[in-house]
């Protein structure tokens, strides 16, 4: 067996993760692990599958006949164990929404040289302050000579900076 990452798009409707899961399924595939979302009425997934290697080239196929349903892009997986191993941290922010925040606390989990594992925003009306709020959800692998202190200090600053709150745990 092969690891393989799927990365899909198309116009959201039911029955399009069926159809990729029959696919996978018609070529002795295992679908592992997924992150899937429909944003404005677009459907998009991240899938992680395993599959017999004399398999993969038509399972691709079948995955391509899916154009006009779906884009499909197959990627060979990296078989890294690494991240299993690794610490993780959890970051929660929350504040007014304003251009550059994603921006700004990407750039410090990379400069603390911190690999995202997986991250969710979303943006929604402030009832009772009118205007916008943001939300994010981001888990980080933190690697094993990072300065917590240091990482802690860093988004401290930009909460202040962006006023947002930002919850390390």
């Amino acid at each position: 067996m092969t690891t393989l990452i799927l990365t899909v798009v198309g116009s959201d409707r039911p029955g399009l993760v069926a159809t990729v899961a029959h696919i996978v399924d018609e070529h002795g595939g295992n679908w592992e692990n997924s992150r899937l979302a429909e944003l404005a009425g677009t459907f998009a997934g991240v899938i992680q599958v395993s599959v017999p290697v004399e398999r993969v080239e038509e399972l691709r196929a079948s995955l391509h006949g899916l154009d006009g349903l779906l884009t499909v892009a197959v990627h060979p997986g990296s078989g890294s164990d690494a991240a299993e191993a690794a610490q993780e941290v959890s970051i929660q922010v929350l504040g007014n929404d304003r251009p550059g925040i994603v921006r700004e606390i990407s750039g410090v989990l990379n400069a603390h040289a911190l690999s995202i594992e997986s991250m969710t925003t979303e943006t929604r009306d402030a009832a009772m302050a009118g205007g916008r709020l943001f939300e994010a959800s981001v888990v980080a692998r933190v690697p094993a000579d990072a300065d917590p202190e240091a990482l802690r200090a860093a988004l401290e600053q930009i909460a202040h900076d962006l006023q947002v709150d930002i919850t390390v745990a």
